[in-house]
């Protein structure tokens, strides 16, 4: 009896052992019969193979989640790499390696012979960097936007970067800004050497009858007609220089020299000066800046110069509204970034128009140059900022400046 006894203790403790060591080695394929062992030990091995049971569930859901993200990783269209400090590649998915033109790869090391500078920007990036890196030393050249962000796995820290060619899309917009500039310059060009073309050969023509003329009335009246056409001719030369150096005005905006300042400070210079051309306008400007504290890290000078084009934009806007108003205002929006916004309550902007007023020379008045707004939104984005529009016919316009 004391054998069996002990026996019967021992079983009951290699079960024990067995159970946890399947729990240590994650080996859930381990089940428990009790036999001749009693109830009370029927009920401990139900017990025992109920969690094993258990484990082998959570363990299918984790493997199956573990390959729907495998399969979303490896279809998704962006292209995706992770590594650790010391190079080693994590994840990197078949977008990543059509765009790499690698069929595999395990560190980034291995990348260096193909392209010594992108493999050089990957280690460069640090969490939350955004990046933008043409790569030439491919055969098809390449215009990556790279946003990194980290992650931990096994407690161990990798990098993961997104990798985006926009190369087609950057070819497409450059095509559509070329063809919208070519429209403007052939506009404005045509509009000047057509009548300075018809002008020249009216004037030579007249030159040519003089020469053969003795009658005085007619040389005086044509003389008339020749002053006439040399100063039009005049008139649309020096339009057409005005045009050309304008042009040249959009390529020479000095770089922006950064510093923090209070954004009420530069909303009451700019009303300063144009409250006097305001009231000429008869129009009423208002300024608000909400939390007064309000800073912003920019070029005071140069902003300075863009919200006067937009205040100036509003005047023209409003001058057939009676009671006419501006406000120019400071503010924070829901993301906590700063935005400086110009309303009016004029007239708004045609929807066939909202497109084109961002296209330099595109204008809307009788004498306007056209590169107020051009200049404006070129000036925001060297700050890393955006200028957008918004209106509606009949119902205002407001601009909005956001950092």
């Amino acid at each position: 009896q004391l054998v069996l006894l002990i026996r019967f203790v021992e079983r009951t403790n290699v079960d024990l052992t067995r159970f946890l060591e399947a729990i240590t080695y994650a080996d859930f394929s381990q089940t428990f019969i009790a036999k001749g062992k009693g109830s009370t030990f029927d009920d401990l091995d139900a017990a025992f193979n109920s969690v094993m049971s258990e484990f082998r569930k959570v363990r299918g859901d984790r493997e199956e989640q573990y390959h729907f993200l495998q399969t979303l990783i490896q279809h998704v269209p962006v292209g995706l790499v992770s590594f650790a400090p010391d190079g080693e590649i994590g994840i990197i998915n078949a977008a990543a390696k059509r765009l790499l033109r690698v069929t595999h790869l395990t560190t980034l090391r291995a990348l260096e012979p193909a392209s010594p500078h992108l493999t050089r920007a990957l280690r460069s990036l640090r969490p939350g960097d955004r990046v933008t890196f043409k790569l030439d030393d491919f055969p098809e050249p390449l215009h990556l936007v790279m946003n990194a962000t980290e992650i931990r796995l096994h407690e161990r820290p990798y990098t993961l970067v997104s990798l985006q060619n926009i190369q087609s899309e950057l070819d497409d917009m450059e095509m559509e800004a070329w063809q919208k500039l070519i429209r403007v310059l052939t506009h404005e060009i045509m509009n000047s050497v057509t009548p300075i073309s018809s002008l020249s050969s009216t004037a030579a023509a007249i030159l040519q009858k003089e020469a053969l003329s003795d009658n005085e009335h007619d040389v005086r009246s044509d003389l008339t007609d020749l002053r006439e056409a040399m100063v039009t001719i005049t008139r649309r030369s020096e339009g057409l220089l005005h045009f050309v150096d304008a042009y040249r005005n959009l390529t020479l905006i000095p770089k922006p020299v950064l510093r923090i300042f209070a954004v009420k400070d530069l909303v009451q210079r700019v009303d300063l000066l144009l409250r006097t051309q305001a009231a000429q306008a008869g129009a009423t400007l208002s300024t608000r800046v909400e939390p007064e504290s309000l800073e912003v890290n920019a070029d005071p000078d140069l902003m300075e110069q863009v919200l006067i084009n937009l205040v100036q934009n509003a005047f023209h806007a409003v001058q057939e509204t009676r009671g006419g108003r501006i406000h120019l205002s400071g503010l924070l929006d829901r993301q906590g970034r700063v935005e400086i916004e110009v309303s009016d309550n004029g007239k708004g902007i045609p929807e066939d128009a909202m497109e084109k007023i961002f296209v330099p020379f595109y204008t809307t008045k009788e004498k306007g140059s056209g590169i107020g707004l051009s200049l404006s939104r070129q000036i925001v984005r060297m700050h890393g900022g955006t200028l957008t529009c918004r209106s509606k016919p009949g119902d205002g316009a407001v601009f909005t400046i956001r950092f």
